[in-house]
């Protein structure tokens, strides 16, 4: 009797609460799960990429102790990498780690509370889907999706469930993207006129994997499963490891990088997609098979729809020379905030001598530093990864306890899927790409772009 009094009066507790933040509808499954403070939190991975090994891990086990989070199991479909990543990650934890040929093996792992998906570009989406629908919260890399339906159904089904969905667009938990956010909200930056996105490197081998292309044969995946829902083609090892350089498993360039700097305009702006998008490029150097560009130049137009107010985004990127490096620069007629320094400054602002010749006054921005504190760290920690995916992780690990929103929720990963796709219309159709907002469809020559 005493054990069913207690079980009532938690159960009761646990609605009260869900009714006041409006969560009333939550099922009995849904807050058996809740994860108690002293609770370990249990993960899955889904993919053992490069990127999970080389940056995600390492920023999670800069927080893993602390928050009492654990990795439990893994699911890849290739038998090298799962061999390989479980072997690392038992090595790692110090205990047996479940070996998943698949993400239906993994979700039928007992208590498994959230999974990390770092897997192929096309398939985040579809994979947060499975996530959400396993009740497991999610932490996703970008791009979130790849094509509208995907990024609709993704969407959906996230705000369907009570699930913590991280995108993994960092840029949200640096603490200089928050302080440039904040000015431009606050109406201190006055309008943006232009903003400027580069993304440059020098790096023949970039998205390459020739060793282990070498290793991959048809048996030891499944082909089939790695498709879902892209058109069938026969097996090829090149689409599968280097992914990110062949549509429609990419985009590439805009995808990998445009997706993380696309996002700030979003973010600082309010505005959730872009009214209009052309692009132009081509692979000019790297003829190696490819089929995205190694180069490309894309313009945005941005504002209220139906206002002739707004402003200019350009992206720019080539893998031949890294002269400009990364990063984004707003302007505004009083100067520029440069996320490259990590300065506010009146450098192009308007001069007094400009401005009375036109009977107007200066209006030149303050000297400002964006960056003074340090992105909140584990007490004593070794830093592994890098500091914004470190703080990144570290904020979704602690939304997942407190229930709170992340950084970069789901409606963040949505609003880059759209200026990422309309890109991709513009690149695959030589034409301007617009958005339909009733239909939230991408649309080029009048056709909604697929």
């Amino acid at each position: 009797m005493e054990n069913s009094r207690r079980k009532f009066i938690k159960q009761t507790a646990i609605l009260t609460a869900a009714a006041y933040t409006g969560t009333v509808s939550m099922s009995a499954k849904s807050y058996n799960r809740i994860i108690g403070a002293n609770d370990r939190v249990r993960v899955g991975i889904v993919g053992f990429s490069d990127r999970f090994r080389d940056t995600l891990l390492p920023c999670f086990l800069n927080h893993s102790k602390e928050l009492n989070f654990d990795i439990v199991g893994l699911s890849d479909l290739w038998t090298y990498r799962r061999d390989l990543g479980t072997a690392y990650l038992k090595e790692k934890f110090g205990h047996d780690i479940k070996s998943c040929r698949n993400n239906d093996e993994l979700y039928a792992t007992k208590d498994l509370d959230a999974v990390i998906i770092s897997t192929a570009d096309f398939q985040h989406a579809l994979h947060t889907i499975e996530a959400v629908k396993a009740n497991c919260d999610a932490y996703v890399e970008k791009p979130f999706a790849e094509t509208m339906d995907d990024a609709k159904a993704a969407f959906k089904a996230v705000k369907a469930s009570r699930q913590i969905v991280q995108i993994g667009s960092q840029r949200r938990s640096g603490e200089n993207y928050a302080n440039a956010a904040k000015f431009i909200q606050d109406g201190k930056f006055g309008p943006i006129t232009a903003v400027d996105l580069v993304w440059n490197v020098n790096q023949p081998g970039r998205w390459r994997r020739p060793d282990l292309v070498a290793k991959l044969k048809e048996e030891d995946i499944d082909w089939n499963r790695f498709l879902l829902n892209r058109p069938f083609e026969r097996f090829d090892p090149r689409k599968y490891l280097e992914y990110r350089l062949f549509w429609p498993y990419s985009s590439g360039m805009p995808g990998q990088w445009m997706s993380h700097q696309i996002d700030t305009v979003h973010w600082f702006t309010n505005l959730k997609h872009p009214r209009s998008v052309v692009a132009n490029g081509g692979i000019y150097t790297w003829k190696d098979g490819r089929k995205n560009w190694d180069s490309m130049v894309a313009v945005f137009d941005y504002g209220q729809p139906n206002s002739s107010d707004g402003f200019q985004v350009t992206f720019t990127s080539r893998m031949q020379n890294s002269a400009g490096d990364v990063g984004e620069v707003y302007y505004s007629n009083g100067g520029e905030l440069n996320l490259i320094t990590n300065k506010i400054s009146p450098k192009g602002g308007l001069h007094e001598k400009e401005a009375s010749a036109m009977g107007m006054k200066s209006n030149l921005l303050p000297e400002l530093d964006l960056s003074k504190t340090e992105i909140k760290t584990a007490t004593g920690a070794s830093m592994g990864g890098d500091l914004l995916t470190s703080g990144h992780m570290r904020n979704w690990m602690e939304c997942v306890r407190s229930r709170k929103t992340p950084n970069a929720p789901v409606e963040a990963g949505y609003s880059h899927s759209v200026a990422n796709i309309m890109t991709n219309a513009a690149v695959h159709t030589g034409a301007k790409a617009f958005f339909d907002e009733e239909k939230q469809e991408v649309i080029t020559n009048g056709k909604i772009f697929k």
